[in-house]
């Protein structure tokens, strides 16, 4: 059974056979993707954590399937309606909803309509009318009737019931169905009766009488659709052409126009619109809403890997600024490692405007503790603090950046932040968020829930369980594309290192703080609970800047140091030197050191992994200025200014011009050229030049333009 399982895989992936057999195999021994799509290249195929994570979800799909076939058939048996041939037809199904098409026929059934009709004893009278040769059906009817059933029309409508029954259980008709659904369905929304003049329907009025092919709808449109239904204010319907597809059952089904024929014509109509209509319709709605779910997941997936793998400004003292008016700006001090050290509160705005007072203790601050960046959040006041702050004169250089605080108010309010900092109030502990989101993005946001980072679309609309299983996995595939030190990474992100999880996490942080720093990645193995295959799994993701072995500082992983001490004995130099000599490690020839392990793609990995041990694959972080705006009132149409990619989303983007709400470019507004989605030309934090095309105050919104700059 797996075997056949393993040849669809690689018939629906492209992929080899051994690439898909040897990727499971990996996946059930319970290693990681990226430690799979890093460390077992030659077993794989070189294939990267896109396609890993590809045959992941299918073999668990097939696997599921399995599952329920087992079940059905244990269903069937049960009922003694298993034939060979029915079993065979069930085991070689291989879709999901052709499964339960088969199945239908046998599943459990409450008390229907053809349930009690058959229990009238009518049953025969159906079958003599679906064969369509009885030429006066009324007569026959009369022999069926009884206590129950005491009129020739009770009886014929019995029967018609039951014929009904049978062409919604019957595959090929629910087929037939399927594809106008598939081709020709309409989504169509209407609002809610009185519903048009409550203010909170308004954010729907362009759905209150909308209608346009499903085969065409696009996730956001269908999500939003189905949130405004959620929520009270729309009814929506996804529906073919009725005629159309009662005329293609009626052609199936249908065998000449005598008085059977047409008593089978009204069961057909009755099993369309009673049956098979709402059948499928309910069948589609949850299909194009999983479509429009698998879609916002991919774009939320990509928006949250650019955030997360956004340019961090390193190890450097900072201070940071949680912009307010009347409760004042919080500014925290953090050292290199993004320890707090000092907290102050000013009133440079309305309605203190204490600005001489709050500059002489800023300027003190960044003398006091060395500072040589301030992180500015961008919210309330963030503009106005960093105006402010940009006129004061410091004694040493200081660059000042703003920073995307979107879930730094979620994280100073969870058991996380109270762990970290519990004498401390959340207004402080937003600000050190801010802070140490500057210092390394990715460090600080594992510790939010990825839902509240506020970079997706709909997030709260799409399956949770998807959409967690894809963002812990975007997490982890950028926690360990990076690397974590050992020494300083909190246990919220070690946990998300390859093989380790949050109760290793906890364990490696106590050792730590009881024992002292690592200085070699082998004493990994003194943690609690910390075995072989955590280590196998974990170990090349960990960095020890101060390891007494230099590899333990790099991306090699433990299993090949000999390999690579064998390299440097052969040259006639200690491992040492051999790191970062890019022309000498360039005149290595690999082949000889080819092993059953350890072949060349692998080997190509640590030649260049050697030239540049440890380094970080996050561009470096520039400085960006806004233009003199602050308010949607200071804009006008025409105007070009500069602007940070906020969120990206299927039909465009959002800009962050400086002035408290974001502008949108939509996609047909992004390049000259045609683009089938944002995230081919921009991606988040990316900063750009943008043109206003419309600015309405009322509605707060700023649309905006790229390709007209």
């Amino acid at each position: 059974m797996e075997d056949i399982l393993f040849k669809r895989i690689a018939q629906e992936t492209g992929l080899q056979l051994f690439q898909v057999k040897n990727t499971i195999a990996l996946l059930d021994e319970k290693a990681t993707i990226p430690f799979i799509s890093r460390y077992r290249k030659e077993k794989t195929g070189s294939l990267d954590e896109t396609q890993v994570s590809e045959v992941n979800q299918k073999i668990h799909k097939y696997r599921e399937l399995v599952k329920r076939k087992e079940t059905i058939l244990q269903t069937i048996e049960e009922q003694g309606k298993l034939s060979d041939s029915l079993r065979q037809k069930i085991e070689q199904c291989y879709d999901a909803i052709e499964l339960e098409d088969i199945y239908l026929p046998y599943k459990p059934k409450r008390k229907t309509r053809a349930v009690v009709a058959k229990e009238n004893g009518l049953e025969p009278l159906a079958l003599i009318l679906y064969k369509q040769f009885d030429q006066d059906p009324e007569s026959t009817a009369e022999k069926f009737l009884n206590d129950t059933v005491t009129s020739t029309e009770q009886a014929l409508a019995g029967a018609r019931d039951i014929i009904a029954e049978w062409l919604n259980e019957k595959a090929d008709i629910r087929h037939i169905v399927r594809k106008f659904f598939e081709k020709d369905a309409t989504i169509r929304t209407k609002a809610v009766k009185d519903v048009a003049e409550k203010a909170d329907a308004q954010k729907f009025r362009d759905y209150f009488d909308f209608s346009e092919p499903l085969r065409k709808c696009p996730s956001h449109r269908l999500l939003a659709m189905r949130r405004g239904e959620e929520e009270g204010f729309l009814r929506l319907y996804i529906e073919p052409e009725d005629d159309k597809v009662i005329e293609a059952i009626e052609r199936k089904e249908v065998k000449g126009g005598n008085a059977s024929a047409k008593q089978v014509q009204l069961a057909v109509e009755d099993a369309y619109k009673r049956l098979l209509k709402p059948s499928l319709e309910l069948e589609f709605r949850h299909l194009s809403k999983a479509k429009a779910d698998e879609e916002a997941i991919r774009v939320f997936a990509l928006n949250l890997r650019q955030l997360l793998l956004a340019a961090p400004l390193g190890h450097k003292r900072i201070m940071a600024i949680d912009p307010g008016y009347v409760t004042g700006c919080k500014v925290v001090c953090l050292d290199e490692q993004g320890a707090f050290l000092e907290y102050a509160t000013i009133f440079p705005h309305p309605p203190q405007q204490q600005k001489g007072a709050a500059q002489d203790l800023i300027k003190a601050l960044v003398y006091s503790h060395h500072i040589a960046a301030i992180a500015i959040g961008n919210g309330t006041a963030g503009r106005e603090t960093e105006t402010w702050i940009k006129t004061i004169q410091f004694d040493r250089k200081v660059d000042i950046f703003m920073v995307n605080e979107n879930g730094a108010s979620i994280y100073s309010a969870s058991d996380v932040a109270r762990e970290e900092f519990p004498d401390k109030d959340v207004t402080v502990r937003g600000a050190i968020s801010i802070g140490r989101r500057l210092m390394d993005p990715l460090a600080e946001l594992v510790k939010i829930d990825p839902k509240s980072i506020g970079v997706g679309q709909y997030q709260h609309d799409v399956n949770q369980s998807a959409l967690k299983n894809t963002l812990d996995e975007v997490v982890m595939s950028c926690v360990n594309a990076v690397g974590v030190n050992l020494n300083t990474a909190s246990k919220h992100l070690l946990a998300y290192v390859s093989g380790i999880g949050p109760q290793l996490a906890e364990n490696i942080v106590a050792h730590r703080e009881s024992n002292g720093l690592f200085v070699s990645r082998s004493l990994l193995k003194k943690v609690p609970r910390f075995g072989d295959k955590a280590f196998e799994q974990a170990a090349g993701f960990l960095r020890i800047p101060e390891a007494i072995h230099p590899l333990d500082n790099s991306a090699v992983h433990p299993e090949a140091y000999p390999l690579v001490e064998k390299m440097a004995k052969d040259i006639g130099i200690s491992i040492d030197k051999i790191i970062g000599n890019k022309s000498l490690l360039q005149d290595i020839d690999l082949k000889r050191y080819i092993t059953p392990e350890i072949g060349l793609p692998t080997l190509q990995d640590i030649i260049k992994e050697l030239e540049k041990p440890g380094r970080d694959p996050r561009e470096s972080l520039e400085a960006f200025s806004f233009a003199d705006v602050h308010t949607m009132n200071d804009l006008y149409q025409g105007m070009v200014l500069p602007g940070i990619v906020t969120n990206i989303t299927n039909f465009g983007a959002f800009i962050d011009i400086g002035v408290k709400q974001d502008g949108m470019v939509h996609i047909s507004e992004i390049a000259n050229k045609f683009i089938k989605h944002p995230s081919e030309v921009l991606q988040l934090q990316q900063k750009v030049q943008v043109k206003v095309i419309e600015i309405d105050i009322q509605r707060k919104r700023i649309n905006l333009s790229i390709k007209q700059v």
